[in-house]
């Protein structure tokens, strides 16, 4: 079977979903997931944080790169400082660094995800953030 040069996807044609609770704290929507055809592994989605939402500690085998789209967010490597993070930035996650993303207190963020599958799979999901480590330690805001 030969497959289609091109393939779009028409905006409204995939309903959005809320994040699971198992994944996500507050509330999250993501919009357009895609993921490519085989030998393609590279995936994604639009993803929208209310004020104070986020994911929980999590790692991507391939890591993680963030579009950010609207908003003002924060991101943090285990170890490091939370960082805000705004629209028009990208943020590269390296590989099996264990991370979180989400957005400000006050203000929503929303970001394009992008990952690749290894061995079908493209994450590992973890604990939570707590709100100690959510509002904890220095904010790097440049």
């Amino acid at each position: 079977m030969t497959r289609p040069a091109q393939t779009i996807i028409r905006n409204g044609t995939k309903p959005s979903i809320k994040g699971p609770e198992t994944f996500f704290t507050g509330s999250v929507r993501i919009d357009s997931p895609f993921q490519a055809e085989e030998p393609g592994r590279v995936g994604g989605a639009i993803v929208t944080f209310e004020p104070g939402a986020r994911t929980h500690w999590h790692t991507h085998p391939l890591g993680q790169t963030l579009v950010v789209l609207s908003g003002v967010g924060w991101t943090q490597c285990e170890g490091g400082a939370r960082t805000e993070i705004r629209a028009g930035d990208i943020v590269a996650c390296s590989c099996g660094k264990r991370h979180w993303h989400g957005a400000a207190p006050t203000t929503a963020m929303s970001h394009v995800a992008i990952t690749e599958m290894l061995d079908g799979k493209n994450v590992e999901w973890m604990e939570p953030v707590t709100d100690e480590q959510y509002t904890s330690g220095p904010l790097v805001t440049e």
